[in-house]
């Protein structure tokens, strides 16, 4: 079974608790709601098909628009950085991927996200989460977004973050491309 850690699942169960005026049992199974009415410990892990379930129960619901899941990866940056002080090298957007390279498996229990291409002013992000197409791409507009916001709070200049494939165009991987001047 795959899992995903507490401190990413913690942000979906606030969406949907938010929500008061939506029947999630329309989207989501018995095991899923029970976890909207217990306390998410950020340290633990939870099941990623309940992940992926609560996903598409958002976009469903809230939004289904790319360009606002871009936004709110944009956004995790800031949470993720209180909890690890150490993610973000000042004014060093290569030691910073290097350094969530460390990090990436307190997020995920599997090879989700890598790194497989690293240098001054670019890199390459692929991702596999794994997940039903829909699913599969907000998650990976998401970490667009993410990556994105991660590399300007590292000091990064004019970047650009694009797709090169994509699973949910029938491409065999997910891979951001990431340019900024250095």
């Amino acid at each position: 079974m795959r899992r995903v850690k507490g401190t990413l699942f913690v942000d979906y169960v606030r969406m949907l608790r938010a929500r008061k005026d939506v029947d999630w049992s329309r989207h989501l199974l018995p095991v899923d709601l029970s976890f909207l009415v217990q306390r998410v410990e950020l340290d633990a892990w939870y099941p990623m098909e309940t992940f992926e379930r609560m996903g598409l129960a958002i976009l469903a619901e809230i939004t289904s628009d790319m360009q606002i899941v871009r936004a709110w990866g944009r956004a995790q940056i800031d949470s993720l950085r209180a909890l690890h002080p150490n993610l973000v090298a000042a004014d060093d957007p290569c030691d910073t991927l290097m350094r969530f390279r460390v990090l990436r498996s307190s997020f995920f229990d599997f090879s989700a996200l890598d790194v497989p291409v690293l240098h001054d002013g670019a890199a390459a992000v692929t991702v596999e989460y794994g997940m039903s197409p829909l699913a599969e791409e907000a998650a990976s507009w998401q970490t667009l977004g993410f990556f994105e916001r991660l590399l300007e709070v590292a000091g990064a200049r004019n970047v650009q973050a694009q797709f090169s494939s994509s699973t949910w165009n029938g491409d065999l991987l997910t891979t951001i491309e990431l340019r900024w001047d250095a």
